[in-house]
């Protein structure tokens, strides 16, 4: 296995994590897969924030870990997980980083869901 870069952010690649004030829900239609009051913001660069929800605040039934890997030099290796709820599954919808580098160790045990897939909500 070849080395990967770790990379540390810093001004140029800014990366924070932060309690989300209020509830996230996630839905696949109608569906809620996921209901927490303990989400995490991570807000990366200028991307959009992404809300990483404790893996215990998902419905148990509804992932399927898959194969996929992606890396990050600044967050690690991710894992990704399909999603099934209403019938249809969303191959790799879901992503966390199990291992996650210590500059965003606190997204360790959450997972999140691609926004253009599934309906997610603060408030």
């Amino acid at each position: 296995m070849s080395t990967r870069e770790h990379l540390e952010p810093g001004p140029d690649h800014p990366i924070t994590v932060t309690p989300t004030d209020g509830e996230v829900v996630v839905r696949v239609g109608d569906t809620v897969v996921a209901r927490t009051t303990s989400a995490l913001t991570l807000q990366e660069a200028d991307y959009p924030a992404v809300q990483y929800v404790p893996l215990d605040d998902v419905a148990p039934d509804v992932l399927q870990p898959s194969d996929t890997r992606t890396w990050c030099p600044y967050k690690g290796e991710a894992s990704y997980w399909s999603l099934t709820a209403n019938g249809t599954e969303l191959a790799d919808s879901v992503w966390g980083y199990p291992d996650a580098s210590p500059a965003v160790g606190r997204i360790a045990g959450h997972v999140a869901f691609y926004a253009d897939r599934v309906s997610v909500t603060v408030g």
